[in-house]
């Protein structure tokens, strides 16, 4: 698939393994890995981090196939997600980091298309989330208040 807009063809990626079983080798159960994921959550990690830790420190390669829910449902389940979902809140804070770069270097024109291709996919990814009602439907992007939930 090509990319969207460098017109440019993908790389190819890291996959998933065709086969959803449990691996014989990881020695967690259901309960145990849902207790990691609540506590790394408490710490203040996002989903997509804690599934890193998950696999990188505890050898756990898919949490959903040991607990049958993914992460985000183990977090909802438990009143720990975060209003704004995690690849949003990653987009807010690098508009952000554009802006404040934006203001000291006024001619980078480069990083003022960045700006706008940024705010773009935060466009649509917010109107997506409106549609699954993940996101109330009067809810709207603004950057000063940005700096405040994402900070």
């Amino acid at each position: 698939m090509a990319r969207l807009y460098s017109k440019k063809k993908g790389s190819s990626g890291s996959k998933k393994p065709i086969e959803k079983k449990k691996k014989v080798w990881v020695g967690y159960d259901k309960k145990e890995v849902e207790q990691l994921i609540i506590k790394y959550a408490k710490s203040g990690e996002s989903p997509s981090k804690v599934g890193l830790i998950l696999r990188d420190k505890y050898g756990i390669p898919d949490a959903q196939l040991i607990t049958g829910k993914k992460i985000t449902d183990v977090l909802k389940e438990n009143k720990l997600l975060h209003e704004i979902q995690d690849d949003l809140a990653s987009l807010i804070r690098r508009d952000i980091i554009i802006m404040k770069h934006l203001e000291t270097n006024k001619k980078d024109m480069a990083a003022k298309r960045g700006l706008i291709l940024t705010e773009s996919k935060i466009g649509r990814l917010v109107k997506y989330y409106k549609r699954i009602n993940v996101l109330p439907k009067d809810w709207k992007y603004d950057r000063t208040k940005a700096k405040l939930l994402v900070s």
